[in-house]
């Protein structure tokens, strides 16, 4: 752990105390050994899990403004969660996020309450719930600061379920691949329909891989209409292209 440490000072510029590094070291700890009975991830290889996990995870911070002073916490909500990434390294690293984590797997919101619980962080929400529902409902409906996911789906697809969540003159991250920038292409009639635009597209770089990797970032500029997200599988279905 002590290489996450030295990545996140020199490519991210985020210095991780004693007490975080244990956490992250807990963490891995954690994953590999549920992993042996539940599917959680294909990257189980301690180094690896460094690397395409956690400061994957943590490149997002290149992208989330965090005033230094901050009156109110924000809040992020994390779209097909899986084991924790993009958001909770992000919130072991930066304990004033509010994160609400999101995946309609049973197996893996159990992993993701247990694993917060063992970490004893505090302001984490594990909702076993498809985000199209999410987004329709008045409690989660663009009351978000952030709304964040990793390689989850295409971009249209992405953008039905992230852009409901996000709040006015809000921002979404989507992690991608190398494709990321002809992908945003594809994606813009979902743009301009949900209501985003996008602000940049960010290439990260990791130690060891040669495969590009982005960040994808959209401000939220105008309200969604009311009828997205649609009902459960139409996105993916039907993407707005």
């Amino acid at each position: 752990m002590e290489k996450l440490a030295s990545h996140a000072r020199s490519l991210i510029g985020i210095e991780l105390t004693q007490k975080q590094i244990s956490l992250f070291e807990h963490y891995a700890i954690e994953l590999i050994s549920w992993n042996q009975k539940t599917n959680l991830t294909t990257i189980i290889d301690p180094r690896d899990i460094v690397i395409k996990h956690f400061l994957d995870s943590l490149s997002c911070m290149l992208a989330i403004q965090i005033p230094d002073h901050p009156t109110r916490a924000l809040r992020l909500v994390d779209v097909g969660s899986g084991a924790g990434f993009p958001t909770l390294p992000l919130k072991i690293a930066c304990p004033i996020l509010e994160v609400t984590l999101v995946d309609s797997s049973d197996k893996k919101c159990d992993f993701l309450r247990y694993i917060v619980r063992e970490l004893e962080l505090d302001g984490v929400e594990v909702l076993h719930e498809r985000a199209e529902n999410l987004g329709s409902d008045s409690h989660h409906r663009e009351s978000y600061n952030w709304a964040l996911a990793r390689y989850v789906a295409q971009m249209p697809v992405l953008f039905e379920y992230l852009l409901p969540l996000t709040d006015i003159s809000g921002y979404c991250i989507a992690q991608k691949g190398k494709n990321a920038i002809a992908e945003t292409q594809e994606a813009q009639r979902a743009l301009d329909v949900l209501g985003g635009k996008v602000c940049h597209i960010l290439p990260i770089e990791l130690p060891d891989l040669s495969e590009k990797r982005h960040l994808v970032v959209v401000h939220k500029q105008l309200p969604t209409p009311e009828k997205y997200p649609r009902r459960p599988g139409m996105p993916r279905k039907c993407p707005l292209v």
